[in-house]
């Protein structure tokens, strides 16, 4: 598919789409930036046309103040993003190298470890009705996390569940992470993160390909995404695989470009594309963020034929 046609296609097959999980600060050494993966993926989902609702919490502190001020500015339905007096605003330490890798230091507990869904919150949600639940490892790493997000499937069970690894040291255990595997029906996950699932899952060693296939025989999942940076991706999709190479881009801040990844992701299977639109066009969305400082950066959808060139 050629870029302008990707670009045309970005408002089509508008999904509902349920996300769960942190919102936090991260922390550098120059400064504070608002994100936190669930955040990151609702912020380009929304962008990319989709009605996103996103269930977090807050601190009843400055930095929950700000972040909803800064998430209200951005366009998201807060309506289940709530405050609580029980845990600090969520923040993350980062570490840059100089090629713009990123590692993490995360404070728990957090804000968002004290979700809670009433009844009268999944009776407004079935009405709702959304099609999509994504999801991720850090949020559910806890006792509560879980218990919600377990509730969300009993509740409801035909949405599409999209499992965003993000794995974060100290953060998981092998039960939990080989649990959100088979909950999922689509999982995207990085070159790294398919080595830890290859090994734990007791997947055949080979090709991205071979583990691709061996996790739908295993676990049914619909779709499957692995990342490689600089090197594109591997989408496979329906049965069908397909590579899509990188884009050349000046790495200014990789904090972030995975989330707007896994929404282009999300889009390109929305719109039923072939797996080597679905990765060209994820790429290219990563690779806008990674090009520009912080997490969310200001973007459009009628930007991204241009910024393609």
């Amino acid at each position: 598919m050629e870029h302008k046609n990707l670009y045309n296609q970005v408002a089509q097959n508008k999904a509902r789409v349920l996300a769960i999980g942190e919102i936090l600060w991260d922390v550098f050494d120059d400064s504070s930036r608002l994100g936190g993966a669930p955040l990151n993926f609702s912020v380009n989902a929304s962008r990319l046309g989709h009605d996103v609702i996103l269930v977090s919490a807050l601190g009843e502190d400055v930095l929950g103040n700000s972040a909803l001020q800064t998430i209200q500015a951005l366009g998201l339905d807060v309506r289940f993003v709530r405050t609580t007096a029980r845990f600090p605003t969520g923040i993350a330490m980062v570490q840059t190298s100089p090629n713009g890798d990123a590692t993490f230091h995360i404070h728990r507990p957090a804000a968002y470890d004290a979700v809670q869904l009433s009844e009268g919150d999944l009776r407004y949600l079935t009405r709702w009705a959304p099609g999509w639940l994504y999801y991720g490892t850090l949020f559910s790493s806890t006792d509560s996390g879980l218990k919600a997000l377990r509730n969300l499937i009993h509740t409801l069970p035909e949405m599409t569940r999209f499992y965003d690894v993000n794995l974060r040291p100290d953060s998981y255990s092998p039960e939990l992470l080989l649990e959100l595997l088979d909950l999922a029906d689509v999982v995207k996950l990085n070159a790294a993160e398919m080595e830890a699932v290859r090994e734990l899952a007791g997947l055949p060693s080979g090709s991205i390909e071979d583990f691709c296939r061996a996790g739908v025989a295993l676990y049914g999942w619909k779709a499957v995404c692995v990342t490689m940076g600089a090197l594109g991706c591997a989408v496979l999709s329906g049965g069908s695989y397909a590579r899509a190479e990188g884009c050349a881009v000046e790495v200014v801040d990789t904090v972030g470009a995975g989330d707007g990844f896994a929404a282009a992701f999300l889009h390109g299977l929305a719109q039923q594309w072939q797996p080597s639109e679905i990765g060209a066009f994820a790429n290219r969305i990563g690779a806008m963020i990674a090009s520009h400082r912080g997490a969310i950066p200001d973007w459009n959808a009628g930007q991204i034929f241009d910024w393609a060139g």
